[in-house]
């Protein structure tokens, strides 16, 4: 008997961009991170908190970070500076500005 859990390892949920304002690279990278925070953090607050730092590190602050299943968001950003997708259930909704 195959345990379902175990059926399904190493198989990455599909990821889903509802709005990107970004370039190629920077939108790679994004999804990539994303994707490695959902794997290392369990509470979608520390999720946030792992993408926000490594992006405020790499392509310098001030970025903002929302992750959750149910929200809604009215924003502003700066230009080339936002990205809004799903991986799985999962929203992640990353922006920059100031």
């Amino acid at each position: 008997m195959v345990d379902a859990d175990s059926s399904m390892a190493g198989i990455r949920p599909e990821t889903v961009i509802k709005h990107v304002d970004m370039d190629e690279p920077t939108k790679k990278f994004a999804l990539e991170l994303a994707a490695e925070a959902l794997e290392k953090c369990k509470i979608e607050k520390d999720i946030a908190a792992y993408i926000k730092k490594e992006f405020d590190k790499r392509f310098e602050p001030t970025w903002h970070c929302v992750v959750g299943r149910n929200f809604g968001s009215y924003v502003t950003h700066e230009k080339n500076c936002f990205i809004y997708f799903y991986i799985g259930n999962t929203a992640i909704l990353l922006f920059r500005n100031g």
